[in-house]
């Protein structure tokens, strides 16, 4: 078998892994600290690593990886990353590069040395686009659910079948969104924090059936527009864990949030996360295996 052939296989296998449910020991859930993983776009290369929820927020160590594009990044949706047999990391995700939306995977030295890597094509029309995301489910007895979904600049939020991309469909009205962040992902739902220019904070609750009904629901009227991105990660059974990050300033800020339930919903500030945040895409960074997120 060609090394492209394998590559092409990997790509596909780490799509359909990317929602494995997985199970812990109610000790260790209990015991760990939670964090949440940051992904970002730099100019020489990719890096992902974690913030954990101590106070203050503390870093841990992460993964570089060199030059894993051939174009500049637009947009990236969440990327996944896991220890291969060989020792390497097996690293994949969908990347917005000019105009163009491809699937990506790659073989990861721990040096950040691109050993192999495959980039498959789905197609253009991307430039005007702001936001990439991906949401993927898995259970014993059910096929992988494996949703991407884009919001383009005039408010339109689409949402593909990444297994069959003709089965599309959209809902307008999300013009004044400013970033979105991935909390729950259900056999029957996906559910979206939003922030919007105005400073108000959303949760956005998407039922998988179609013709797409995204259920909007107010979560905090203002506070909360100085953020360009939001990356959010499970913590404990039912809450999460928020970073908002302001480009602007170049500060990033953590949040323990309980579990969505509109107005009422429990938002627990847990400081500056140390750094500068001067890169232009953020993104979430998923070490697998881990369970799929359930904030609302």
């Amino acid at each position: 078998m060609s090394r492209t052939v394998q590559l092409l296989a990997a790509l596909a296998a780490a799509s359909l892994a990317f929602g494995a449910v997985t199970t812990q020991p109610a000790s260790a859930t209990a015991s760990a600290v939670c964090s949440v993983g940051v992904g970002a776009v730099t100019g020489s290369g990719e890096s992902g690593s974690a913030v954990l929820a101590t106070m203050p927020p503390t870093w841990s160590s992460g993964l570089f990886v060199n030059k894993p594009y051939p174009a500049p990044v637009r947009l990236s949706s969440a990327i996944a990353s896991s220890k291969n047999g060989e020792g390497d990391y097996d690293v994949s995700g969908y990347v917005v590069l000019g105009d163009t939306l491809y699937n990506t995977y790659s073989i990861v030295h721990e040096d950040g040395e691109i050993m192999a890597r495959a980039l498959v094509r789905i197609g253009g029309g991307w430039s005007s686009y702001v936001a990439l995301h991906r949401s993927s489910y898995s259970a014993p007895g059910m096929l992988p659910r494996n949703t991407v979904y884009g919001l383009r600049r005039d408010g339109v939020l689409f949402r593909w079948n990444a297994a069959n991309w003709g089965q599309k469909t959209s809902y307008p009205g999300f013009s004044a969104v400013k970033s979105m962040a991935l909390i729950s992902a259900t056999a029957t739902y996906d559910t979206f924090l939003a922030n919007t220019r105005g400073g108000a904070l959303y949760t956005i609750h998407i039922p998988v059936t179609s013709p797409m009904k995204p259920v909007v629901k107010l979560v905090r009227r203002s506070g909360w527009q100085g953020y360009e991105a939001m990356l959010a990660q499970k913590c404990g059974i039912y809450g999460t864990l928020l970073i908002g990050i302001d480009t602007d300033t170049h500060a990033g800020y953590l949040y323990a949030v309980g579990h969505a339930v509109g107005t009422s919903t429990v938002i627990e500030p847990r400081g500056k996360v140390p750094g500068s945040f001067g890169s232009a895409v953020y993104f979430r960074w998923i070490s697998q295996p881990e369970p799929p997120p359930f904030g609302e």
